[in-house]
């Protein structure tokens, strides 16, 4: 590896991004909409009226009705901005890494056709099924289990529904994109709602809190903390073999997300572990050697890009994982991954 490409540490790369990536108007300030479930939870009475004292009672997320309603309000607000390349036609209806993901994909689709998106088609989700957890304080959350007209055949979108109080409305703020046989069971109660599990979940392998920044850490370093599969040791893999190759190199940052519309939120599953929902980022550096340009980009990225691009390209990634996390004394105790959706959200050349 030539010495420009080696110069600058990781410690000194992860500023360099930072400092890119993050002042106003860069994608990191924007909540993204949607790429490829359900965390949202309302303090309501069966005939739909806000509870009171809600913050201290164990009541329903939402009521059935209000999931679905939930539900159709995103499909059509996203489809809305979708159709006109247009960020501020959901931009009420969608948050956290999901509004980070599609946010993007709107702010370079407008900037590549201003008039709209030339490939659109809409967005239909059908035969939805909802778990709506009970539990007291905000957030609320609850998960749509969902088929959708795009995608593969046969999978299921799940998308965790968010608010933070009982003045907001639902937003979708993550989407985990799986096959119908991979989407767990949940517990349910006496009254068929859901168990939410918190963050620091003594029951769990991994505490839901700790899952991004243990991700983070198995993308840099491995160990045994996940099963090995397509978003882990396979991703692991296919991330070593692009890191170096002639007159390229490729240098990868990976942080946790936690807080705020970023929280990671989970439910219990039918065989005491919990299916969580937790978000990280990364920074990818692509380096050319002297003499070698860059490889091509996307109209997309260039849409993302500031900067000049020269010898560098840094690029901004939000990733939403979804895994399961088993119980503590079960016989394997690693996380699996099940799902990650991820989209570029910013670019710096140099």
């Amino acid at each position: 590896m030539s010495r420009d490409r080696t110069s600058r540490s990781p410690r000194r790369l992860l500023s360099l991004a930072r400092e890119a990536l993050r002042r106003p108007g860069s994608a990191g300030h924007h909540r993204l909409a949607l790429a490829t479930g359900a965390v949202t939870v309302l303090s309501v009475t069966a005939s739909g009226c806000v509870v009171v004292h809600g913050e201290r009672e164990v009541v329903p997320a939402a009521t059935r009705g209000e999931a679905a309603r939930a539900l159709e309000d995103f499909t059509t607000a996203y489809n809305k901005a979708d159709k006109a390349n247009d960020r501020s036609l959901d931009a009420d209806r969608v948050s956290g890494a999901l509004g980070a993901i599609d946010g993007a994909k709107l702010r370079a689709g407008r900037r590549n056709n201003p008039g709209g998106n030339p490939g659109y088609s809409p967005l239909e989700l059908g035969d939805a099924k909802f778990a709506i957890p009970a539990k007291a304080g905000w957030p609320r959350w609850f998960v749509a289990d969902t088929a959708a007209n795009k995608g593969l055949a046969g999978s299921r979108w799940l998308l965790v529904f968010t608010r933070g109080s009982a003045n907001d409305v639902w937003q979708a703020s993550y989407l985990t994109v799986l096959a119908g046989t991979d989407v767990p069971k949940f517990q349910q109660d006496k009254d068929g709602w859901a168990r939410p599990v918190t963050a620091d979940d003594a029951a769990l392998a991994v505490g839901p809190a700790k899952l991004s920044q243990s991700y983070a850490t198995y993308l840099r370093s491995g160990g045994e903390t996940f099963a090995p599969g397509i978003h882990t040791s396979q991703w692991r893999a296919l991330r070593g073999r692009n890191a170096s190759k002639p007159g390229l190199a490729r240098q990868y940052i990976d942080e946790p997300l936690t807080s705020h519309d970023y929280a990671p939120v989970g439910l219990r599953t039918a065989d005491g572990g919990a299916l969580v929902f937790f978000v990280t980022q990364r920074y990818e550096k692509l380096t050319a050697a002297q003499g070698t340009e860059l490889p091509a980009q996307s109209a997309d990225v260039k849409a993302l890009t500031t900067g000049d691009v020269k010898q560098s390209l840094t690029l901004g990634f939000v990733s939403n994982q979804a895994a399961l996390d088993p119980a503590k004394g079960a016989q394997d105790q690693r996380v699996t991954v099940l799902g990650r959706v991820e989209g570029l959200t910013a670019a710096k050349g140099g």
